[in-house]
């Protein structure tokens, strides 16, 4: 089983589009899936678009009424898929965005390496046609200067990216080895940053899947926040991030 899952937060635009473009990948990829919604307290259409899609689509749509953001929301859909799981060893999680920036065809490429002996695939963002916005082009080029060696020891080329893949064995005995802490605190990149290194001590094989980003496609003004983003990096550098073993934390 692939559990999808997907944080959204006031994305009526785009949540519909993107459901219809998975259901298109698995009609060709032919794997059991389902998608898990969390809707972190839209005020939009949001609620309605997604009750429409829960008929034909293997959809579970997670209601809160009060805004809990990026890394609460992102936690609670893998625990959700963490407690639907029959088979930990076989089964995946694969996080993405709602607003269509990360594209549903690479969850093939990523499952793909998954079913060839990875534990973790994490997408690493790379340059194409369709540019990101400036601010944010900026912040991708600052993020290594700041966090130092919390990025450039890292086990992948892209330690930001959320677009990921994950056998659902090494974030059950993340969850477990953190003993009630969460996941990740930070907001965005860092929160992406924090559960990368939280789980990576548990993955025997970690693997990496180019992907390109669609800011061509996206229907919303952009979210993202270059400021506020860097100065939780800041706040997350500094210590040995990545002074593990594969498949035994130190």
């Amino acid at each position: 089983m692939i559990y999808i899952c997907i944080p959204a937060h006031n994305e009526d635009r785009t949540i519909g589009v993107l459901l219809w473009k998975i259901r298109q990948v698995f009609a060709e990829f032919e794997r059991d899936y389902e998608v898990l919604v969390l809707d972190d307290a839209s005020t939009d259409a949001t609620a309605e678009t997604l009750a429409r899609y829960s008929k034909i689509l293997p959809l579970t749509v997670i209601r809160e009424e009060t805004r809990r953001g990026y890394p609460a929301a992102l936690i609670r859909l893998i625990g959700t898929a963490l407690e639907r799981t029959s088979y930990p060893k076989r089964d995946a999680v694969v996080t993405l965005q709602g607003d269509f920036t990360e594209h549903p065809e690479h969850i093939v490429t990523l499952i793909k390496t998954l079913e060839g002996g990875a534990d973790i695939v994490a997408g690493t963002v790379v340059e194409g046609r369709h540019n990101a916005p400036r601010s944010l082009r900026i912040a991708r080029w600052l993020a290594p200067v700041i966090l130092g060696r919390a990025f450039g020891g890292a086990p992948v080329s892209d330690p930001l990216c959320g677009f990921r893949a994950y056998r659902v064995i090494v974030l059950k005995k993340a969850l477990e080895a953190l003993q009630g802490r969460p996941l990740a605190s930070r907001d965005g990149w860092a929160a992406n940053l924090e559960i990368l290194r939280n789980v990576a001590p548990h993955a025997r094989r970690i693997e990496e899947a180019p992907l390109e980003l669609r800011y061509d496609i996206r229907t919303r003004p952009s979210r993202f926040r270059s400021f506020r983003t860097l100065r939780d990096l800041a706040r997350v550098r500094g210590g040995d991030w990545w002074n593990f073993e594969r498949g035994r934390a130190k």
